[in-house]
């Protein structure tokens, strides 16, 4: 299956839906890593969490989850753009015993953030404990706290494939409060039945049929998604150009080369000792 993300819409109602589904991404965001199975479980499940919440945004620009904490797993990020880009990486200890997947066993006590950049526009973050079991956990928590919309998701990832739904209440518009409470403890009710293998493995088609036949949801034109990296040439000597011309003529006098590597996509940007003279030569 293509990556995608299906966005559904209950007719009458002020609930919304969103179901992602991504393979070719999180192959890609796993390739040339030597991540753990449990680590890559929670790479995938953090991949089809941030194209879920990037649909909110109504502007260009850049939704990212962080999560850090005392566990193996030092830090993982994810990141989706609004036109469906998608990268990720994790950082954690070596020699741990990865039998167990829960996220405070992987991450521990820490804090996961929530950071959307427009492209204009100013910068804003949540933040929120990682106070539940699983990633949907924390992430609901993250909506109860920050957004106060009523919001369930439901993640599953495995065999380089992940995905995810999401359901969300959004304030009156369309019906009244009590229509809306009802439909919603139905929807969450049935939604609720799903089980993980199907998420991952049944199309989306499928999925909404067997969850919501008795009411099914409008389909807008689902939007594709893609793996997606920042990195470039420029970007690397601007980096470099930064550390400063004390850093530059040590790495020259002493390597007269850097080779670069880019923890999301792994490419690799080599500057040789001509590079390096010529950024000496810009900063004074």
């Amino acid at each position: 299956m293509q990556d995608h993300k299906q966005r559904f819409l209950f007719p009458d109602s002020d609930i919304r839906g969103e179901l992602v589904q991504v393979e070719s991404s999180v192959s890609r965001i796993l390739e040339g890593h030597s991540y753990p199975l449990a680590v890559q479980g929670l790479i995938g499940e953090a991949v089809a969490a941030v194209a879920l919440l990037a649909s909110t945004l109504k502007f260009k620009g850049r939704l990212a989850l962080q999560a850090q904490g005392k566990g193996p797993v030092s830090l993982l990020l994810a990141e989706c753009t609004h036109d469906g880009e998608l990268r990720a990486l994790a950082r954690h200890s070596d020699g741990q015993d990865w039998n167990h997947g829960d996220i405070q066993t992987l991450i521990g006590e820490g804090t996961m953030v929530i950071t959307i950049t427009p492209e204009q526009g100013r910068q804003y973050q949540g933040i929120v404990p990682l106070s539940g079991d699983t990633l949907a956990e924390c992430l609901q928590g993250y909506f109860q706290q920050s957004e106060q919309l009523p919001t369930r998701l439901w993640l599953a990832s495995g065999n380089n494939r992940a995905a995810g739904l999401l359901l969300q209440r959004l304030p009156n518009q369309l019906a009244t409060t009590d229509g809306n409470n009802q439909m919603w403890q139905h929807l969450e009710a049935l939604a609720s039945t799903l089980q993980m293998e199907e998420l991952l493995n049944l199309d989306d088609q499928t999925i909404l049929h067997r969850l919501f036949h008795d009411t099914p949801p409008q389909l807008p034109e689902a939007q594709p998604l893609q793996f997606g990296c920042t990195c470039s040439r420029d970007r690397n000597r601007n980096a470099l150009i930064s550390l400063g011309n004390q850093e530059l003529q040590q790495l020259l006098d002493e390597d007269g080369e850097v080779t670069l590597t880019c923890d999301f996509c792994r490419n690799q940007e080599h500057f040789d000792a001509v590079d390096l003279a010529e950024m000496i030569r810009e900063g004074n």
